[in-house]
Parts: C-alpha cells; structure tokens; sequence
C-alpha cells in the first residue's frame, strides 16, 4: 500500500473525530505519521496493516496459565530460570491477584533453586514486606536466610555474608518459632556461629604465632562469650590459658583451665591446658568474677 493510500485511510477514520481537540491532535499525528512512512521502505504495508488491525499483541494471558506454566517449567523441564520468568510475569499482568502473591513467592523459589540468590533475596524481603501476615511470610523469610547461608565462605575470608545470614536465621527463629523452618534455621545458625567462631579462632592463632597476645585473647575471648556452644571453645579455653600464662595474669590462666576441665574433662584440649597452669607452680582455680566464669554460667554450663 502506498503512503498516499495509508494517508487517506487514516484521514478517512478521523473523519467523525469531530473539529474539537483531539480531532486538531489525531490530524497532527496523521500528518507526522504521513512523513514517517516513506522512511521505512517496501515494509509500509505490512507496518500499516498491523496499524489498522486490532491488535492482540499485549493482551494479558490468564494468570493460573501463567502461573501453572511456571509450575510445569519448575517441576517437570527442571528449569528454574524459565519459571521465574513466567512468575514473575503473574505479577507484571495480574499486579495485585492473589495469583500475584503466589507467584512471587514461587519467583523467589524458583531464584534460589537457580543459584540467583540476590535475586530469591529480593523477591522473598517483597514477599515478607507485601504480605507480612501470610502463612507463607515464615518460608519467604527462610529462603532469604537461605540464601545468605548457602553463600557462606571459608573462614580465610570476609564472614560479611555469615553474619547476613546469622541475622536472618535468627529472625526466622524469632518471629515464627512455631514454623516447620524454625527447626531448620536452628540447624542453620549453629553452623553459622560455627563459622564466625572458626574465624575468630584463625585470626587469634595468627596472632599467638607473632606473639601478640593481647590481640590474641581479643578473639579467644570473642569465641568463649558469643560463640560457647560451638566446637571451637574448648580450643578457645586453652589458648586463653596459654596467652594469659605468657602475660603473666595467672588467675585468668587458671580460671580458663578450670572452666574447661569442669566443662570438658576428657578433651585433649584441658589435658594441655592442666599441665600448662602447673607448669607455672599453680592449680587451675576458676574465679567466678571472671568473664570466663560468667559467659558459661549465663547459658548454665558453669
């Protein structure tokens, strides 16, 4: 179809448009339309037909298609990034359904199972903001702990990422203790707080090798009062023990090697800690006024 043709249709569709305003702006883009034709070539009569003919292109799908075809994407192709796309287009057409609800929190699965993990995080922190009151505002607050735990690095590097996650386990402990995750997230947190004690003790130990031993009993001292229930306490006693007899405080010595024997009598760890104290012409004697003394009576281990 020529562009003279093209023009004289439109002109023909404006005709019961009226001489009012939109009438003036319908004729303004006829006549810009007019001078853009010629630009696009021998493609105009096709561009046309699609101009003239009702367009289907942006009609929204039904939102349980959308949604099922992501279920169907997620469970049997196995492919996690296709299905959030599919959910998260629920929530682009069908922006305040319940099927949007659903589907984010399905797009956050679906994220996680991908290894995206910023992304599950965002969709899961929408969820719990959106829909704070949901039975499923537990799991969304789950996968972001999730999340942050699974990208938990070795403990030669920055624990940023296990404190994150520490964070929001404890948060999923704290707000839905009674959830099907909370048994989970405590599992999680011990391993966290394992990890966060286990750099501790590494930084402490590089710092008894240079033989700074105040800055060495720092991080002893970290693992002994926030992280006792981990497995590296029993190490964290016997250094203390070691750096305090080097420094010459005596009664934290013996303190620390009394608080591990009580606590930990067969451990290789007080054997070495016992015979360190008596190396030095003393018995290991705890002090109750002792931080050392206080931070396993606080959780009744003393």
């Amino acid at each position: 179809m020529s562009a003279q043709r093209m023009t004289l249709e439109l002109r023909r569709k404006l005709a019961n448009v009226g001489r009012g305003r939109l009438g003036r702006q319908l004729r303004l883009a006829t006549g810009l339309i007019a001078l853009a034709i010629p630009l696009s070539g021998c493609g105009t009569g096709a561009l046309w037909d699609k101009f003239l003919a009702k367009d289907d292109t942006f009609v929204d799908e039904p939102a349980d298609k959308l949604y099922n075809e992501g279920l169907y994407l997620m469970n049997q192709r196995k492919d996690p990034k296709a299905a959030s796309k599919k959910f998260e287009e629920v929530d682009r057409q069908h922006p305040y359904s319940d099927w949007a609800r659903k589907s984010l929190l399905m797009s956050a699965y679906a994220f996680y199972n991908a290894g995206d993990y910023d992304s599950c995080i965002g969709a899961a922190t929408r969820y719990v903001t959106l829909h704070p009151g949901s039975p499923d505002a537990a799991y969304a607050q789950y996968l972001i702990a999730a999340s942050h735990y699974d990208q938990i690095p070795d403990i030669t590097r920055d624990q940023g990422r296990t404190e994150k996650a520490t964070a929001a386990l404890e948060e999923v402990i704290r707000k839905y203790p009674t959830s099907e995750y909370a048994v989970s997230a405590k599992a999680k947190l011990e391993g966290a707080r394992d990890q966060l004690a286990g750099r501790e003790m590494n930084v402490g130990r590089y710092y008894m090798e240079k033989r700074d031993y105040t800055a060495a009993i720092n991080r002893f001292k970290t693992v002994v009062t926030r992280y006792q229930t981990t497995r590296h306490v029993e190490e964290a006693l016997a250094r203390l023990t070691e750096a305090y007899m080097a420094i010459g405080i005596v009664g934290e010595a013996q303190t620390a090697a009394a608080v591990l024997g009580h606590n930990f009598p067969d451990s290789r760890w007080y054997q070495d800690a016992y015979n360190l104290v008596k190396s030095g012409g003393v018995e290991p004697s705890e002090n109750t006024s002792s931080y050392i003394s206080k931070a396993f009576k606080k959780l009744g281990l003393g």
